[in-house]
């Protein structure tokens, strides 16, 4: 039987640079960093000052607040960009077709703001003054619980959690739903807001953060010589994935192909890479296999790139290793020097940005390039968008615990 063949209709995103899809990638193609001090929570007590705060999201403007009150601020996330992405998609949920829709959305830390903030008024007022709501704020799967009551989506509906790889598991793992016909359309991503006391200071504590406080728009420096750290972040990705014969039906927009899926595990180390990043180039080999393609065929690359020491240059020598004499000519960026580190929620964020920057024939830019490390010899697209048509894209997603996803998006063929 022929495999069932999976598209892109719809996309959400909500970011440092921007709220909406839109918003996000004219900051992107800009390169303007969404880095600043940190204003959620008094953080002058910690070594690290700074992150990638959403600063023009306003709940209410999307969510009723009696309702958003009841929620994490990761939740609202995950709300509002899978309300963006299913608008985008002009996809109407029916009684005829809700129970063949999936929610699969993922966070790698949850509600950490809403944990803090109980314990503390728990500390000081007893333990009667525990909200009824609060597990609901805390728990993960809360994200695509909200999201499928809000729309009525009757299919499956689960979270994911691998750190940083989250909702790229969540990409994947519902791109497999719909080959198996388990389902026809799937709201997939991933939504984190990680940026509390505890959640800056124990990356903080791991030294895992950049710490140029005084400078924090050039903190974030994927592949510089002078990286020191990555920049926790927050937001949210949403996908509406759908069967292609299904799209085509509704005369549905198709954006992109998603035609590969890898996955691996370093079995290494809790949170170092394997040398030559060997896991993460399973995980490319494996999507590259899924998608039928060979590395010369890929014309862009999102990369993890982080900014940090060891996990930048594991990336781009298993880039290297896994693309061969196509390694010279691939162009390879990480928008997390502009959006930092949205953890759980930038597999399906940078998803979002390869899709765009598949349709729109814009590479984004690495910004912050200034001193390309000499042991990082890929084209890293430094500081400046470039134009480029390209056919394929890869994003790959790497998280502690050698957890290793890339996913391939292709432009449709007939």
């Amino acid at each position: 039987m022929q495999k069932r063949r999976v598209v892109v209709t719809g996309m959400g995103l909500i970011s440092p640079v921007g709220t909406g899809v839109e918003k996000s990638w004219e900051a992107l193609v800009r390169g303007q960093s969404g880095v600043g001090p940190i204003t959620l929570f008094d953080a002058s007590a910690l070594d690290c000052q700074i992150a990638g705060e959403v600063k023009d999201f306003k709940v209410d403007d999307y969510i009723e607040r009696r309702e958003s009150r009841r929620m994490d601020r990761f939740a609202h996330f995950a709300v509002v960009a899978a309300d963006m992405a299913l608008e985008d998609s002009g996809l109407k949920v029916t009684p005829e077709n809700a129970e063949r829709i999936a929610t699969i959305i993922g966070s790698g830390i949850g509600g950490i703001a809403s944990l803090e903030e109980t314990h503390r008024r728990t500390l000081e007022k007893g333990p009667d003054r525990i909200s009824p709501f609060f597990i609901l704020q805390m728990i993960i799967n809360m994200a695509p619980g909200y999201v499928s009551l809000r729309h009525g989506l009757k299919g499956p509906s689960w979270a994911p959690n691998s750190a940083c790889s989250t909702s790229a598991h969540a990409i994947g793992e519902a791109m497999r739903g719909i080959q198996r016909g388990e389902f026809d359309v799937a709201v997939a991503g991933g939504a984190e807001a990680p940026i509390s006391l505890l959640g800056v200071g124990g990356f903080a504590a791991m030294r895992a953060l950049s710490l140029r406080n005084d400078a924090p728009q050039a903190a974030s420096r994927p592949f510089d010589k002078d990286r020191d750290g990555f920049v926790l972040a927050e937001g949210a990705g949403m996908l509406i994935l759908e069967e292609l014969e299904h799209a085509k039906a509704r005369g549905a927009r198709i954006l992109a192909e998603l035609t590969g899926y890898g996955a691996s595990s370093d079995a290494y180390h809790i949170t170092t890479p394997a040398p030559e990043h060997e896991g993460a180039q399973r995980s490319m080999r494996a999507a590259l296999k899924d998608a039928g393609l060979s590395p010369s065929d890929i014309g862009y690359v999102n990369a993890h790139g982080t900014s940090t020491d060891v996990g930048d240059l594991m990336e781009t020598q298993g880039i290297a290793r896994i693309f061969g004499d196509a390694a010279s000519t691939v162009a390879v960026s990480s928008t997390k020097s502009m959006t930092g580190h949205m953890n759980g929620a930038a597999g399906a964020a940078e998803a979002v940005i390869s899709v765009l920057a598949l349709t729109r024939g814009v590479l984004p830019p690495t910004i912050n390039l200034q001193h390309q490390d000499p042991l990082i010899t890929l084209d890293c697209v430094p500081n400046t968008a470039r134009e480029a048509h390209v056919d394929a894209v890869m994003s790959n997603s790497f998280g502690f615990g050698g957890t290793n996803v890339s996913l391939i998006f292709h432009r449709l063929i007939a």
